[in-house]
């Protein structure tokens, strides 16, 4: 992965004046470690893993589905700031999501960061 992203900048750096993209704008991501696992999954209890992959889901759910699609739309506002977005089905009150990085193929702390954002955004 740490070659990848060498590449990726090596090659922006030769049209990032073409693009408008700057160098800080690429973030290589990689998988959480066997102990960043241990220190960061605990900080978010409520999320479970996701058979068969490496990501965790969580299901959110509210008292309507405007509150849902509120809800919706504060995570999304983040998630395009972070350029990280999380896969997501909504039926009327119910918010189901899995996040994964699918950059690195797995758990980043990315997925951690914004598992955070939503349990803070939920109600209680």
């Amino acid at each position: 992965l740490a070659a990848s992203c060498h590449l990726i900048k090596l090659m922006l750096r030769s049209v990032s004046h073409r693009v408008g993209t700057t160098m800080n704008q690429v973030r290589c991501v990689s998988k959480l470690t066997p102990s960043e696992r241990e220190t960061q999954l605990p900080t978010i209890p409520t999320w479970t893993m996701v058979e068969g992959r490496d990501a965790i889901k969580k299901t959110f759910q509210f008292d309507n589905f405007v509150d849902a699609f509120g809800f919706m739309s504060k995570v999304a506002l983040v998630a395009e700031k972070n350029d990280h977005h999380p896969e997501w089905f909504n039926v009327y009150n119910r918010v189901d999501v899995v996040l994964a990085t699918h950059d690195c193929g797995g758990l980043s702390s990315k997925d951690v960061h914004l598992a955070k954002v939503m349990d803070s955004l939920a109600p209680k």
